[in-house]
């Protein structure tokens, strides 16, 4: 059976619907960085989404052909990320979408080096006739964190993220957002095929304990 990232590391992937502190090891991603509204047609965002889940299949399928990844192992795909900010703003303003400034994310096994994915990045541009150099290796530390899961609409959001910092807040902690630290979420339902009142998402914001 495929590896699933989702459920061996349920408490990355898969937290309770109310607030909770963790603490987020260093993981290696496919990343595309980039600017604007992810909803734009033909937009920044969604020809990232080709940059990232090309690199990610072709790294996933790389047993079938000559390539032989030391260490490999079948696995599913795990899920898609993005680290979001705005330039003049430490907190997210959803009727803004246009300045978004987002890394678009999805999480490598600890199996790919970066030769892999330099090979990788080579090989799906040749198969399918397209620039892949605009996606990287990205390597994230995301340290101490609060999480929840979030059911609902993206433009819901703010909701969770009001019981979020009333929960860090009590127990001592605040918000430690910034460009090295942004906002993240993880997204567990396709919004092309989930109602907007069920999708589901990860919502991650790393934190720091307050001295007093």
């Amino acid at each position: 059976m495929a590896f699933d990232y989702k459920k061996e590391y349920k408490e990355f992937y898969l937290p309770k619907g109310k607030p909770q502190i963790i603490e987020i090891p260093e993981m290696n991603f496919v990343a595309v960085r980039g600017k604007g509204d992810p909803n734009e047609e033909n937009g920044e965002y969604k020809q990232a989404m080709s940059l990232l889940y090309g690199i990610a299949f072709t790294i996933k399928m790389s047993y079938k052909g000559s390539r032989k990844i030391d260490g490999y192992f079948q696995y599913v795909v795990p899920p898609l990320e993005g680290l979001w900010s705005q330039r003049d703003s430490d907190a997210i303003d959803y009727a803004r979408k246009d300045k978004f400034e987002w890394i678009s994310l999805i999480r490598l096994p600890d199996f790919v080096k970066k030769d892999d994915f330099d090979w990788a990045v080579s090989e799906a541009s040749a198969k399918k006739g397209a620039d892949f150099s605009k996606a990287e290796f990205f390597t994230y530390r995301e340290g101490l964190c609060v999480q929840c899961m979030h059911i609902g609409s993206y433009d819901s959001e703010p909701e969770t993220l009001k019981l979020m910092n009333e929960y860090i807040e009590n127990a001592g902690y605040a918000a430690d957002i910034s460009p090295a630290r942004p906002h993240h979420e993880i997204y567990l339902s396709d919004p092309r095929r989930c109602a907007p009142e069920r999708l589901k998402t990860v919502i991650r914001h790393p934190i720091a304990k307050i001295n007093k």
